[in-house]
């Protein structure tokens, strides 16, 4: 999952950031409002994390710009700024959750999960296509046939996730690692094979099947 943080408050945007890699997400950490738009504009993500009180545009401009191309991304505005009325400008504008500074990382991480499992059309917290299944919130995946029970790397974690989430769909190479690396992370030319590699001899070999020259999907249910 790859997400992008929009918070100018260097303290802020230091925790949510690292508590956010530490929890298998990719972020790309933008300081002001026109970075943000133009990170938008380049880069696909999963989840936009977004102040209201930003250098340039403010939250409200960025969010109305993001809906106003129809956009599904999931925003969650992350605020000081307490009053009804600007709850009710952020919800009724298209975000998809309004929290208020202090937060607790705990709990923006579950309301994360909770707006991506309603963006991807499911109100199951565990992703399945009947073969394994796999929880986001404690990175632990089962093996349907065996009941065998696998934790994973944060970097597995994330690449089977993307799978797991579009079942039956071919990711490429670019695609798997748009969604496990952001901005300034190394990315080895094998990263990829190896990750896939370490995930089939966990889960068998036939878990992630190859589609030679394209990339790699998951089996979906019947």
């Amino acid at each position: 999952m790859r997400a992008l943080l929009v918070e100018d408050d260097p303290m802020i945007g230091d925790i949510v950031a690292c508590s956010l890699k530490d929890n298998a997400y990719a972020v790309d950490w933008v300081k002001n409002g026109n970075d943000a738009l133009a990170s938008f504009k380049t880069q696909h993500y999963d989840v936009v994390l977004l102040d209201l009180g930003l250098p340039g545009k403010d939250g409200f401009f960025i969010l109305n710009e993001i809906r106003k191309n129809t956009s599904p991304v999931p925003v969650l505005i992350l605020t000081a700024r307490d009053a009804l009325e600007d709850r009710l400008r952020g919800l009724d504008g298209g975000a998809d959750d309004y929290i208020v500074k202090p937060f607790e990382m705990s709990e923006l991480l579950a309301r994360i999960r909770a707006v991506l499992r309603r963006n991807n059309g499911t109100a199951n917290p565990v992703l399945t296509n009947g073969e394994l299944a796999l929880d986001p919130s404690t990175h632990e995946v089962i093996v349907q046939a065996s009941q065998s029970r696998f934790q994973l790397s944060n970097r597995e974690f994330s690449l089977l996730e993307a799978l797991m989430l579009r079942p039956g769909s071919i990711l490429s190479r670019s695609n798997l690692e748009d969604r496990i690396y952001g901005w300034g992370e190394e990315v080895e030319s094998n990263a990829i094979e190896f990750l896939i590699h370490a995930l089939r001899k966990k889960l068998g070999r036939d878990a992630i099947k190859n589609v030679r020259g394209v990339g790699w999907l998951v089996s979906k249910s019947e």
